[in-house]
């Protein structure tokens, strides 16, 4: 017999032809992700738009960035260019892409540089990622690059790192639609190389350090892209590349040391921090007290919140983990939850059916 549980609804079916027919309209994106100036990525932009135009696809070049190199000359001179439009605007000089003479060109791919530019005030968009975005819009592919230090989400790590933030971002959720990201991944010794006597580069645990950043986002960015796959394909999995940790809360648990434990191992591997606890009716006033207490502790460590409901502690937190693609479960056991032969406790049963990820006990109160 069929099991029509796991028939999507019509509404989630025309969300799945919906969202198929507007990645079908779009125009894919490429990012070269750089973790430093000097990488290459600009190099590596313009060099695979070359390799394109030679298999025959219709490319142009919309931006190049800043003093261009003799390898970066060699390669756009053999390309068709739509100059930027310079414009001036309270003493400062900027260049803006020639969007109206893009949609009129319409070619195949554009290589854009200096994803992170700002607009002047007037302008189409106030920022050039959302000119590419328009562009994307009207069905033409773009090939972009940008450093880990201009992911705005990724700002206060990058300043923890290097003690500089860059004047000019992009969201990371910019990067989450992308449909292909590279890192340009060059050792930090031959970076080094290139910048001698350059003060303002990055050391080499600085740049260590940011190649990290770099790589983890990209991963994350995959991992968006296999989750999105999966969903619009109606492929349910749990598995991902980024490290996803929830903790479970009670007014018994031992909070400080599962948030902590979990911060550090989010913080470590780049990840998430889930906080949960499961709805409940008929807690006493002062149970609600330290529920309230642990989850303003979560709150405090930066951990999303979410409020699980159900008839089932055990089916809401499997269901959630599921969802979230959690790889670890912290959860608080006492004594009295020890197995026993007549009886399957709640933690029994999670250790049964945590098939999808690990779990993680930690000692709590006991219940008075």
């Amino acid at each position: 017999m069929p099991d029509l549980s796991r028939r999507p609804d019509p509404e989630e079916l025309l969300r799945r032809v919906q969202a198929e027919e507007r990645r079908e309209r779009r125009g894919r994106l490429k990012v070269f992700l750089g973790y430093a100036p000097r990488v290459g990525k600009s190099f590596r932009m313009f060099d695979e738009g070359r390799r394109r135009k030679e298999r025959g696809e219709d490319v142009v070049v919309a931006s190049v960035q800043g003093e261009v190199t003799p390898d970066i000359q060699a390669i756009v001179s053999h390309l068709e260019a739509i100059p930027t439009l310079p414009e001036r605007y309270a003493g400062r000089e900027f260049q803006v892409l020639d969007i109206p003479g893009i949609f009129r060109r319409h070619p195949e791919i554009c290589l854009i540089d200096g994803l992170a530019n700002d607009n002047p005030p007037g302008s189409r968009n106030p920022q050039r990622w959302q000119d590419v975005e328009n562009l994307l819009g009207r069905g033409i592919g773009v090939i972009t690059a940008v450093n880990v230090q201009h992911i705005r989400e990724r700002q206060d790590d990058v300043a923890r790192v290097t003690g500089k933030r860059a004047a000019y971002s992009v969201p990371e959720a910019f990067l989450n639609e992308a449909d292909d990201i590279e890192v340009v991944d060059a050792p930090p010794e031959a970076l080094l190389g290139r910048g001698a006597g350059d003060t303002g580069l990055p050391d080499a645990r600085q740049l260590g350090e940011l190649r990290e950043l770099a790589l983890v986002l990209a991963a994350n960015v995959v991992d968006r892209q296999l989750q999105g796959y999966l969903s619009a394909h109606g492929i349910a999995a749990t598995w991902g590349v980024q490290e996803r940790i929830l903790v479970c809360l009670t007014p018994r648990s031992n909070a400080a040391s599962m948030l902590q434990s979990g911060k550090r191992n989010a913080r470590r591997f780049h990840g998430a921090l889930l906080a949960a606890y499961f709805e409940q009716v008929n807690l006493s006033p002062e149970d609600r007290l330290k529920l309230e207490a642990n989850l303003a502790l979560a709150r405090q460590l930066d951990a999303e919140v979410h409020c699980l409901k159900g008839r089932d502690l055990v089916e809401a937190v499997l269901a959630f983990a599921r969802e979230q693609h959690v790889t670890q479960v912290f959860l608080g056991h006492t004594q009295r939850d020890q197995p026993r032969w007549w009886w399957h406790s709640p933690i029994d049963r999670l250790i049964e059916e945590a098939t999808d990820f690990d779990l993680r006990l930690f000692p709590q109160a006991e219940q008075e």
